[in-house]
């Protein structure tokens, strides 16, 4: 599991916005008023069970519970209607943000297919030290879901957005006493990472309620 350093965590996030996507030759979108951000879901809202998961697009033990763990979840327990899942960002870094900047670019619809294979293809565009190539690849992961270039620059240069949900994730992660990544709530008992065997314990002995 990462750990969070809150005071260290609140500093990088608001630095994050700082260079949103270096030589984009648009200018960052400002807002006026506050910018109204969300979760996103998954599976029937009617389901017993509501389970929240905070989790970083670069957090290496994310991409594992994701690898091992969310599929057989997502088959036996979100696709039958009994688990309501929801993701809840955590932004170690700018490329986390970035990340989800281009998750939440696909809307509803495509989500949680970029956030697939963000999980999946991790080692791969977070391991560089170059911004830019970070942005190319993180677009690359976006066009393979059918995003356009300009709606993606668009999404990666609203600084009211990114400003909106780094103080959306500060809020909820002092709110619910979240220590690192990955974090489990489920029916609002917390838990941290875990195998497939123990979650499926925990799942089942909620729904035998």
């Amino acid at each position: 599991m990462m750990k969070l350093n809150r005071r260290a965590m609140i500093a990088l996030a608001a630095a994050a916005t700082a260079a949103m996507t270096p030589a984009l030759a648009q200018e960052a979108t400002t807002a006026t008023a506050e910018t109204a951000v969300k979760d996103f879901s998954v599976g029937s809202p009617d389901a017993k069970v509501k389970m929240v998961e905070y989790a970083s697009f670069t957090c290496p033990h994310c991409a594992t519970f994701h690898e091992t763990v969310y599929p057989q979840l997502k088959t036996e327990y979100i696709d039958t209607g009994k688990v309501h899942f929801t993701l809840r960002e955590v932004y170690f870094d700018r490329y986390g943000l970035w990340a989800a900047l281009i998750a939440r670019c696909g809307g509803d619809m495509k989500y949680f297919g970029i956030h697939d294979m963000l999980f999946a293809q991790q080692k791969d565009w977070a391991a560089s030290e170059d911004p830019m190539q970070v942005v190319e690849k993180l677009k690359t992961i976006g066009r393979a879901a059918g995003l356009e270039d300009a709606a993606m620059d668009a999404c990666l240069n609203d600084t009211a957005n990114a400003e909106a949900l780094i103080k959306q994730f500060q809020t909820n992660f002092e709110a619910d006493g979240v220590e690192g990544t990955p974090t489990l709530f489920i029916n609002g008992s917390k838990h941290g990472n875990m195998a497939y065997e123990d979650l499926k314990a925990i799942l089942d002995a909620e729904l035998a309620k």
